[in-house]
Formats: structure tokens, sequence, C-alpha cells
């Protein structure tokens, strides 16, 4: 199959080139040479899952939340999610200020669903996902997914592992995309957004919340020839002017288009970008307010690295300043540093609707018409709940954790006993029996299972993370 490469190269759709185990030759390359080599026990792991590599925290400059504030923001959280649709219809400012704060760890997969609309996009469409799993997929599709996995945050211990369970998930979730939407097929830059999802929920959860990320919140981003991505470099572009007008001058001067140094930011959500801490705030903030986030990420990080006459005299040519967009400042990418100033900014759907507007307009003018015709573009969780309000049957949540009592069997044994006893019974001790016990752990940490659950084997990626256990990752 044809490639079809665009800008700095960084995204490859269909391509068939032969890929090194060490990455040299692809996307991600310098991370991707130590995945599948045994990891030393010794390695220490952050509370993030990293074992190494440039995103495993330090602790240092991550915020740390007292644990008395985690527990009331959870207590508040499983109230709003309890009841979501009059959250979002009538108290959608506190759910965005909620957002802004950092969702609660233990919570953040269930609130991505719900903020994403995946939780309603399942039920809606039960057992899809577990159809498109079956089927085999379209050979060109799978063979390039499969040399594309273990790229995919290799210093992470959920995808260390060549063939683990990570990785089976994240092939069962980029292969189902092909076939639920095979006229886009699969392209480079929507595996880490899935890997970023498989973190924190099952694979048919993850499923549903990339499709509502990539046809709501970036519709057109993973189409071929990616033009979706180039408008929205041109909008970047022309609000960096109105943000830092000497940014904006540097960048014009050295003919630096904005397709060479922002593609891999918005397409992957700046995931491949940030320090851990930092990615999963945007993302909690993202997916709430929709894209105007990542045009906020890019504006601050540009102000701050090209905003000033001194910053620019450091960099003088078109080469000198990629090398500096390509190594942000760790200041200027921590937590708490960024979190303010993406919520400072000044930038509203209304400045990019009108800019969007803008640029098409003059695309049109000089290319001619968009080949990709996508959807309209959803603006956070409030505006795609607005598009297709969903049934309280559909945000009913499900708990399907059940925890058995070791002397639950023993209970139906000495049922069994009684019944064979019959008249007499009465003579036997009397034997108390205790009632099935049916309890949800509303803290479980996705990398600490409890204790009553560690004798369960995965025998299959299938197992590994399924919808019915999704309460996992309360």
């Amino acid at each position: 199959m044809a490639k079809t490469k665009q800008g700095n190269g960084l995204y490859f759709r269909g391509s068939t080139d032969k890929l090194t185990d060490n990455g040299k030759d692809g996307l991600y390359g310098r991370e991707a040479e130590v995945n599948g080599n045994a990891i030393p026990q010794e390695e220490r792991v952050d509370k993030y899952g990293f074992i190494g590599g440039a995103q495993q925290s330090g602790g240092e400059a991550t915020e740390e939340i007292p644990i008395e504030v985690l527990r009331l923001r959870e207590s508040k959280w499983l109230e709003m999610l309890n009841n979501w649709d009059k959250w979002m219809a009538k108290k959608h400012k506190k759910v965005k200020e909620r957002c802004q704060k950092g969702v609660p760890p233990s919570l953040r997969g269930r609130a991505w669903l719900y903020l994403t609309g995946g939780k309603v996009k399942r039920e809606q469409n039960q057992g899809r996902f577990e159809e498109l799993d079956d089927q085999p997929g379209t050979s060109n599709w799978v063979d390039i997914i499969e040399r594309d996995l273990h790229r995919q945050f290799p210093f992470h211990e959920m995808f260390s592992a060549r063939g683990g369970h990570g990785q089976q998930d994240l092939f069962r979730v980029l292969k189902a995309y092909t076939l639920y939407r095979p006229e886009e097929g699969y392209c480079q830059a929507q595996a880490p957004i899935a890997a970023v999802l498989l973190m924190h929920m099952p694979a048919e959860d993850a499923f549903w919340v990339l499709v509502q990320i990539c046809e709501k919140y970036l519709p057109g981003y993973y189409s071929t020839g990616l033009e979706a991505i180039q408008l929205d470099g041109e909008i970047l572009n022309a609000l960096l002017k109105k943000v830092s007008p000497v940014a904006h001058g540097h960048l014009k001067k050295h003919k630096l288009e904005p397709i060479l140094y922002m593609t891999e930011w918005f397409m992957c959500a700046f995931s491949r970008t940030l320090p851990w801490a930092s990615v999963l705030r945007v993302w909690d903030m993202f997916l709430c307010e929709g894209v105007k986030i990542l045009f906020k990420v890019g504006l601050v990080l540009l102000k701050y690295m090209l905003g000033s006459q001194e910053k620019v005299k450091a960099c003088q040519g078109l080469y000198e300043t990629m090398e500096l967009l390509r190594a942000i400042k760790p200041q200027y990418m921590q937590e708490r540093f960024l979190v303010h100033e993406i919520v400072a900014l000044p930038v509203s759907e209304r400045d990019i609707e009108k800019e969007h507007h803008t640029q098409q307009r003059r695309w049109k003018e000089t290319r001619g018409d968009l080949h990709c015709k996508s959807p309209p573009r959803m603006h956070g969780a409030k505006a795609i709940m607005a598009a297709e309000p969903p049934s309280r049957q559909d945000l009913r949540q499900r708990p399907t954790i059940i925890v058995e009592s070791p002397l639950a069997t023993k209970t139906g044994v000495l049922q069994a006993e009684d019944a064979k006893r019959g008249k007499n019974a009465k003579d036997w001790p009397k034997t108390t029996i205790l009632p099935p016990v049916e309890t949800v752990n509303p803290y479980p940490s996705s990398s600490d299972p409890s204790p009553l659950l560690k004798h369960l084997t995965l025998q299959e990626s299938k197992e590994s993370l399924s919808s019915a256990e999704h309460d996992t990752y309360l």
C-alpha cells in the first residue's frame, strides 16, 4: 500500500516498510529500543506504572493531594456520576471546575467514559465490540498495527512485554477500529491515544472512547491526507499571533510551518510530549472542554519558549527553532504551572470556530475543496450530550464486581446436607447459614488488585480486562 507522508514525515498511513525491532526507522524509535528486553527487577516503578524513560515520574515535580482531600473529591465525583445527566444539564460549570482540579485517579477511567459519551455509545451498541473483536481484520492493517505495538509506551509496565496483555488489548482495540471505520483504517497516532485509555479502562470501554475522540473531538485527524490537522495548524498559528506576536513573528520569519511542530502534539493529545502528571491533567480538561484545551497547551508552550526577544535570539534559524520545540523546558510543562496557564489563557470555542471558518475559506481559495468531509467538531462533553441526549438507562451504572464470601460454597453444601437429613435435621446441631456477600471496593488501585482477585490468572488477552470487569477502574 502506498504511504502518505505529511509535513516532517512523523506519520505514515498504510506503510508496508519493514520496521526494525529497535524502532530506528519509525516513530518513537528511541524508546522502542528497550521494548521487549528483560527489565531488571530492581527498577523502580512510579505511581503511574512507568519503569523508566522520559515520562517516568521523579515524584518531586508532581502535585501531591492530601488523602482526606482526595477522598472528598472521590465522593463528589461518585455523586456526579450517579446523576450525570442532571449535573451536565444544570451544573456543567461545576463539572468543568472539577475536571480542571483533576479527576481522582481511582475514578479517572469511569469519568473519561462518561465525559466522552463512550458509556452511552457502549450501551447503545451492546455486543458490537465483541463482534468486531471476533473478526480477523484486514490483513494489511493487522500487519501495520502489529509492527506498531512495541512503540507505544515501552517503558510502561503494561506495554513493556512483547505480546503481553497490554499489547494484546491495544491490538484488539486498534483492529476493531479499522473494522468499525474501514474507510479510515488505522493511523499511527491513534495507537498512543488508545494506549493511554487502556491504562485506565478495559478494552471495550477504551474502544468506544477512542471512537468518540476520533469522531467527536478530533474528526478528520486520522483520515487519509490529514487535512484536518493541517487546518488546525493554521488555526493555531493565527491564534498565536494574538497570544504572542513575538513567537508568531519568529516562526513566520523562519518559514516554520505549524505542521512541522504541532502534528504530534495534537494528534497524540500531548501524550508523547508532557510529563505524565501533566498528560493526565490535560486529558481531564480536554475530554471535558474539547479541542480548545489542545490549542491552549500549544499556545502556552510556544508563548513561553519563544515569547520574548531574548528567547528568539537564542535560535537564529529554522533548525535551531525546531530543536528548541523538540526539547520543551521542564518548568513550562510542570503540572501546576501548565494547568494554571491553560485555565488563565483567554481562548474560547467561539475564537476557535471563528478562525476555523476563516482558515477553511483560505484553504478553498488556495487549495480547493477539502477532500475529507468530516463531521462537525464537538467542543467537549456538554456539546456531545446536547447533540445526542442519552437516556437514564444508558447512563445507569452497573456494578459488576461481585466478591463471593469464602463461606458461600460451604453454605450451599450445608443446605444440601440439611435437605438430605429431612425430618431428622432437628436432631443435628444447628448451623448458622451466612448469605453470600456482595462487595464493591470503591477505591481499588489498577496497579494493586485486591488480594481476593490475585488468584485469578489471565489466560487470554480477552480475559485481561473484559467489559464485565470495568468497575476495577472505579
